[in-house]
């Protein structure tokens, strides 16, 4: 009887084992599945020698596919029962919204588009920056916890790229950029009084949406802010823009993708996407009203000064 237990688990076993060519197939195609994920956390948690031609990614890349390989042949007589697992995990992803078949495909997409672009980063900000003109009274402008600032960046996420599918950690990326598009489609610009600073709150632009560069970045700022991004405001000798902050440079890489491939397609291209890098490596995006998407050209000024809101 014990003799014949091992024999049936053996048969057992083997009417799951893939006849040739059919196993390697399978191997291929699961070494493909999951070696993209593996991939992008690794390409996205390590750091960038900025090799040329990406060839650290490159040699990253065949390294993964070797190790996968060899694995898959160590267990090639239980590959199907590894398919049928990992399938599983990508169906269940795609029904509750967790990791599945259309986020894969969306971080390959990203990955090989950002191997290939090449946005144009500006000089890193330094700390040692002058004072913030009119600092105090542009900071109690910036009303991101007033009703009707909250209410009209609500209204901009309903209105803009609602629908858009994937994505799911960046989704206040995409919400952020929601209210840059409404806001740069309605903005009017209109000087000071003359021979006088006029700083306007957030709550008063959006009555007209007019107003100077000043106006601008002070609703901007206050928009963002109230719906969870993290703005600051750049200060140059004739000019004053707002920025966002995107994050690492893996996150760039998706926001470039976002930016060019699924929300502003038309405005940006052929155009190039520009962002300041600061002095703890934080990627911030040019939000100017002079920009038709985010991370349009600069005003091409030095920067003398910074106020971030944290």
């Amino acid at each position: 009887m014990t003799e014949k237990q091992p024999n049936k688990f053996k048969r057992i076993i083997k009417s799951f084992t893939l006849p040739k060519p059919w196993d390697s197939i399978v191997i291929l195609l699961l070494n493909i599945l999951i070696l993209i994920p593996v991939f992008i956390i690794l390409h996205q948690n390590l750091i960038d020698p900025e090799w040329p031609f990406h060839l650290d990614r490159i040699l990253l890349f065949l390294a993964i596919t070797a190790v996968m390989q060899l694995l898959f042949q160590l267990v090639k007589r239980f590959i199907f029962f590894v398919l049928i697992l990992y399938l599983g995990v990508l169906i269940y992803g795609t029904l509750f919204q967790g990791y599945g078949f259309n986020a894969v495909y969306e971080d390959y997409r990203s990955m090989i588009y950002a191997m290939s672009e090449n946005p144009n980063p500006q000089d890193v900000i330094v700390s040692k920056l002058l004072p913030f003109p009119n600092k105090n009274k542009i900071l109690n402008s910036i009303e991101y916890d007033n009703p009707k600032v909250r209410n009209f960046a609500l209204t901009a996420t309903t209105k803009h790229f609602r629908d858009v599918k994937g994505f799911r950690e960046y989704r206040q990326m995409i919400q952020c950029f929601a209210v840059f598009k409404e806001v740069q489609s309605r903005w009017n610009y209109v000087n000071d009084p003359k021979n006088r600073e006029y700083i306007a709150t957030a709550t008063e632009s959006l009555q007209h949406f007019s107003g100077d560069c000043e106006d601008h970045a002070i609703l901007m700022a206050s928009l963002i802010r109230s719906v969870g991004g993290t703005p600051r405001l750049i200060h140059t000798k004739a000019h004053i823009y707002p920025e966002m902050l995107i994050g690492t440079k893996a996150d760039l890489e998706n926001a470039v993708y976002l930016i060019k491939e699924v929300l502003f397609v038309k405005e940006s291209k052929g155009k190039e996407i520009h962002y300041h890098i600061d002095e703890r490596g934080n990627v911030w995006l040019n939000l100017d009203y002079t920009a038709r998407y985010p991370g349009g050209p600069f005003m091409s000024e030095e920067i003398l000064g910074a106020l971030t809101l944290n």
